[in-house]
Protein backbone atom coordinates (compact mmCIF):
# COMPACT_ATOMS: atom_id res chain seq x y z
CA UNK A 1 0.00 0.00 0.00
CA UNK A 2 1.27 3.54 -0.74
CA UNK A 3 2.74 5.81 1.73
CA UNK A 4 0.21 7.83 3.91
CA UNK A 5 0.79 11.18 4.29
CA UNK A 6 2.04 12.52 7.54
CA UNK A 7 -0.82 12.48 10.36
CA UNK A 8 -0.31 11.70 14.08
CA UNK A 9 -4.31 10.56 14.32
CA UNK A 10 -4.72 8.49 11.52
CA UNK A 11 -3.24 5.72 9.77
CA UNK A 12 -3.92 2.51 8.47
CA UNK A 13 -6.44 0.13 9.51
CA UNK A 14 -4.80 -3.07 11.82
CA UNK A 15 -6.70 -6.11 12.42
CA UNK A 16 -6.87 -5.56 15.83
CA UNK A 17 -8.42 -2.40 15.64
CA UNK A 18 -11.55 -4.13 14.75
CA UNK A 19 -13.49 -4.27 18.11
CA UNK A 20 -12.81 -0.70 18.55
CA UNK A 21 -14.22 0.20 15.09
CA UNK A 22 -17.31 -1.88 15.55
CA UNK A 23 -18.13 0.11 18.75
CA UNK A 24 -17.74 3.12 16.52
CA UNK A 25 -19.89 1.95 13.88
CA UNK A 26 -22.42 0.35 16.61
CA UNK A 27 -22.13 4.06 18.05
CA UNK A 28 -23.15 5.91 15.04
CA UNK A 29 -26.37 3.55 13.47
CA UNK A 30 -25.17 3.54 10.23
CA UNK A 31 -25.86 -0.01 9.91
CA UNK A 32 -24.83 -3.48 12.33
CA UNK A 33 -21.45 -3.90 13.20
CA UNK A 34 -21.12 -7.74 12.39
CA UNK A 35 -21.12 -6.42 8.28
CA UNK A 36 -18.09 -5.01 9.14
CA UNK A 37 -16.08 -8.86 8.91
CA UNK A 38 -17.01 -8.90 5.57
CA UNK A 39 -16.72 -5.23 4.27
CA UNK A 40 -13.08 -5.61 5.45
CA UNK A 41 -12.03 -9.39 4.84
CA UNK A 42 -10.27 -8.65 1.59
CA UNK A 43 -8.24 -5.64 3.02
CA UNK A 44 -5.82 -7.63 5.11
CA UNK A 45 -4.64 -9.76 1.83
CA UNK A 46 -1.20 -9.41 1.29
CA UNK A 47 -2.26 -8.08 -2.66
CA UNK A 48 -4.65 -5.99 -1.96
CA UNK A 49 -3.50 -2.15 -2.80
CA UNK A 50 -6.24 -0.55 -4.25
CA UNK A 51 -8.69 -0.29 -0.97
CA UNK A 52 -7.68 1.61 1.85
CA UNK A 53 -9.11 1.59 5.39
CA UNK A 54 -8.34 4.43 7.66
CA UNK A 55 -8.65 5.29 11.01
CA UNK A 56 -8.20 8.17 13.53
CA UNK A 57 -6.81 7.01 16.62
CA UNK A 58 -6.56 8.87 20.02
CA UNK A 59 -6.11 6.23 22.78
CA UNK A 60 -7.80 3.35 20.46
CA UNK A 61 -9.78 3.71 17.06
CA UNK A 62 -12.52 6.41 17.33
CA UNK A 63 -13.31 6.71 13.79
CA UNK A 64 -13.28 5.16 10.27
CA UNK A 65 -13.25 5.35 6.32
CA UNK A 66 -13.17 3.24 3.81
CA UNK A 67 -12.05 4.29 0.15
CA UNK A 68 -11.94 2.20 -2.37
CA UNK A 69 -11.68 3.36 -6.73
CA UNK A 70 -14.65 3.05 -8.92
CA UNK A 71 -14.32 0.15 -11.18
CA UNK A 72 -13.92 1.45 -15.02
CA UNK A 73 -12.83 4.68 -14.50
CA UNK A 74 -9.48 6.58 -14.47
CA UNK A 75 -8.87 8.67 -11.00
CA UNK A 76 -12.81 8.34 -9.43
CA UNK A 77 -12.95 6.78 -6.05
CA UNK A 78 -15.86 6.32 -3.61
CA UNK A 79 -15.96 6.99 0.18
CA UNK A 80 -17.94 3.99 1.25
CA UNK A 81 -18.00 4.57 4.73
CA UNK A 82 -17.04 7.18 7.27
CA UNK A 83 -17.92 6.97 11.08
CA UNK A 84 -16.99 8.92 13.90
CA UNK A 85 -17.85 7.47 17.63
CA UNK A 86 -21.16 9.21 18.91
CA UNK A 87 -18.99 10.31 22.25
CA UNK A 88 -15.99 12.46 19.46
CA UNK A 89 -19.00 13.58 17.24
CA UNK A 90 -19.02 17.50 17.12
CA UNK A 91 -14.98 17.47 17.47
CA UNK A 92 -13.98 18.11 13.94
CA UNK A 93 -12.70 14.39 13.62
CA UNK A 94 -14.91 13.96 10.57
CA UNK A 95 -13.96 16.73 8.80
CA UNK A 96 -9.93 15.82 9.79
CA UNK A 97 -10.58 12.54 8.28
CA UNK A 98 -12.39 14.10 5.14
CA UNK A 99 -9.61 16.04 4.80
CA UNK A 100 -6.49 13.68 4.86
CA UNK A 101 -8.24 11.47 2.67
CA UNK A 102 -9.12 13.97 -0.15
CA UNK A 103 -5.45 15.12 0.46
CA UNK A 104 -4.30 11.44 -0.05
CA UNK A 105 -5.71 11.05 -3.01
CA UNK A 106 -4.36 14.24 -4.25
CA UNK A 107 -0.95 13.25 -3.88
CA UNK A 108 -1.90 9.89 -5.56
CA UNK A 109 -2.90 11.78 -8.84
CA UNK A 110 -6.88 10.82 -8.44
CA UNK A 111 -9.34 13.41 -9.72
CA UNK A 112 -12.71 12.52 -8.01
CA UNK A 113 -14.25 11.53 -4.71
CA UNK A 114 -17.76 10.61 -5.03
CA UNK A 115 -19.85 9.70 -1.64
CA UNK A 116 -23.23 8.81 -0.93
CA UNK A 117 -26.10 8.49 1.69
CA UNK A 118 -29.53 8.01 2.97
CA UNK A 119 -32.13 10.17 1.47
CA UNK A 120 -34.22 9.67 4.77
CA UNK A 121 -34.29 12.64 7.11
CA UNK A 122 -32.38 11.00 9.83
CA UNK A 123 -28.97 11.02 7.33
CA UNK A 124 -29.55 14.85 7.18
CA UNK A 125 -26.40 15.92 9.59
CA UNK A 126 -24.39 13.50 7.17
CA UNK A 127 -25.73 15.26 3.60
CA UNK A 128 -24.94 18.68 6.14
CA UNK A 129 -21.61 17.27 6.32
CA UNK A 130 -20.53 16.73 2.74
CA UNK A 131 -22.54 20.34 1.69
CA UNK A 132 -20.16 21.96 4.27
CA UNK A 133 -17.11 19.71 3.13
CA UNK A 134 -17.38 21.16 -0.53
CA UNK A 135 -19.01 18.65 -1.68
CA UNK A 136 -21.99 19.06 -4.47
CA UNK A 137 -24.98 16.96 -4.58
CA UNK A 138 -24.82 15.44 -8.03
CA UNK A 139 -27.67 12.63 -7.98
CA UNK A 140 -30.72 11.60 -6.29
CA UNK A 141 -31.37 7.80 -7.33
CA UNK A 142 -35.31 7.57 -6.15
CA UNK A 143 -36.34 4.56 -3.74
CA UNK A 144 -32.42 2.81 -3.48
CA UNK A 145 -31.59 1.33 -0.55
CA UNK A 146 -36.08 0.50 -0.13
CA UNK A 147 -39.36 1.73 -0.78
CA UNK A 148 -38.97 5.58 0.19
CA UNK A 149 -35.29 5.76 0.72
CA UNK A 150 -33.46 7.78 -2.01
CA UNK A 151 -29.49 7.36 -2.36
CA UNK A 152 -28.09 10.67 -2.48
CA UNK A 153 -24.64 11.02 -4.21
CA UNK A 154 -22.26 13.72 -3.13
CA UNK A 155 -19.03 15.02 -5.78
CA UNK A 156 -15.60 16.96 -5.09
CA UNK A 157 -12.84 17.23 -7.86
CA UNK A 158 -9.57 17.15 -6.34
Amino acid sequence: MNQLPLNSNIRKVLYDDLPALKAVIDSSGLFPSEFLDDMIASYFDEDNNTEFWLTYVEKEPIAVAYLAPERLTSGTYNLYLIAVHADYQGKAIGKSLMAFIEQFLKERGERILLVETSGLPSFERTRAFYLNNGYIQEARIREFYAAGEDKIVFWKAL
